[in-house]
C-alpha cells in the first residue's frame, strides 16, 4: 500500500520548484528590463557641473541606438525627452499633454519624415534638463504621437548651446 505522505511531500517539492523557477524568470525579467531601460534611457539621472565661467553643463551619453534621450521636467513634472533637431517646436504627445495640463491652441500643420500632421499649438511655462530651466517654451501636442516621449526640438534647442564629444553631447545655455 503507498505511503499518502509521500504522496504530498513530492506534490509540495513540484510545487515548490515550480515556484523557484517563476520566481526566477521574474528576476531575470526585471533585471534585463531594467538593463534594457538604461541602454534606451542612459541618462535617466543627469550628470551635470559648473564650468570654469559659472554656466552650468549637461552631460548626455547617447544611447545604443545613436539617440539623446534624457530625463528632464515639464512644468515641474518629471518626462522623457529626446533631443531633436529636426523638431521646429517641442512635440509632446496628446496623452502626455493632458496629464501635464496643456491646454490645446490653434491648430497647425507640420511636415514630417511620416507626411503631413495636424498638431495643436501650446506654450509651456518651463523645460528643465538637470539644472537648466528655459521658459515660456513655444511647442506643440501631436495626437499622432503615442509614446510617452516627447521631443525637444528647436524651440528648447536654439537657447541652448551644444558640443559633441564621441559618444557624449554637453549642453550649455547659450550666453
Amino acid at each position: 500500500m503507498a505511503d499518502p505522505g509521500k504522496h504530498s511531500t513530492s506534490r509540495l517539492g513540484k510545487g515548490m520548484t515550480l515556484a523557484a523557477w517563476i520566481i526566477a524568470l521574474g528576476l531575470l525579467t526585471l533585471f534585463f528590463n531594467n538593463r534594457l531601460d538604461k541602454q534606451r534611457n542612459p541618462n535617466q539621472s543627469v550628470y551635470s557641473r559648473i564650468d570654469d565661467a559659472g554656466r552650468p553643463e549637461v552631460f548626455l551619453k547617447r544611447n545604443r541606438f545613436g539617440h539623446y534621450i534624457t530625463t528632464g521636467t515639464v512644468n515641474g513634472r518629471s518626462v522623457e525627452f529626446m533631443l531633436d533637431t529636426g523638431a521646429s517646436d517641442v512635440a509632446v504627445p496628446a496623452e502626455l499633454a493632458q496629464e501635464l495640463g496643456l491646454k490645446r491652441g490653434a491648430p497647425v500643420q507640420y511636415q514630417t519624415a511620416n507626411g503631413v500632421v495636424t498638431a495643436y499649438r501650446t506654450t509651456i511655462d518651463s523645460v528643465s534638463i538637470g539644472p537648466m530651466i528655459i521658459r515660456n517654451v513655444p511647442a506643440s501636442i501631436n495626437p499622432g504621437m503615442h509614446d510617452m516621449e516627447i521631443l525637444l526640438g528647436m524651440s528648447v534647442l536654439k537657447q541652448i548651446e551644444f558640443t559633441q564629444r564621441g559618444d557624449t553631447l554637453i549642453l550649455s545655455p547659450n550666453e
